[in-house]
């Protein structure tokens, strides 16, 4: 099974996450998207997978969210996107890929995960 987490090792939900998906014996590819963000056709395709818009990735009590002066439309998904991959800390966390099915769920609670787990 192949499987990424879009991961930030800071936060206890995501921690939760990779950790219930390496207890299922499956070793995901783990991208530490603060570091490494995701590009904007990616977090638009996370987008899809997820079946959600742009706007519901992100997290909008986040002060890079709150004191943003270059937000664009929250409906424009394609400049959303890029405007996401420019500010990483807002993006919700985690979400999680089967990269095999190309299905994603976000991790929030943790145990959403289980849907994605071999068993």
């Amino acid at each position: 099974m192949s499987m990424t987490i879009y991961h930030n090792p800071r936060c206890s939900k995501s921690r939760k996450t990779l950790e219930l998906i390496q207890k299922a014996g499956v070793s995901p590819t783990i991208v530490d998207y603060l570091s490494k963000p995701p590009s904007a056709a990616r977090i638009l395709q996370l987008a899809d997978l997820l079946g959600s818009s742009v706007v519901e990735l992100l997290r909008r009590n986040e002060a890079d969210f709150r004191d943003a002066t270059d937000l664009p439309a929250l409906d424009d998904n394609a400049a959303l996107a890029t405007w996401v991959e420019a500010h990483p800390k807002v993006l919700e966390r985690p979400i999680v890929v089967d990269d095999d099915a190309n299905k994603a769920i976000m991790g929030r609670p943790p145990e959403n995960v289980q849907d994605l787990l071999p068993g």
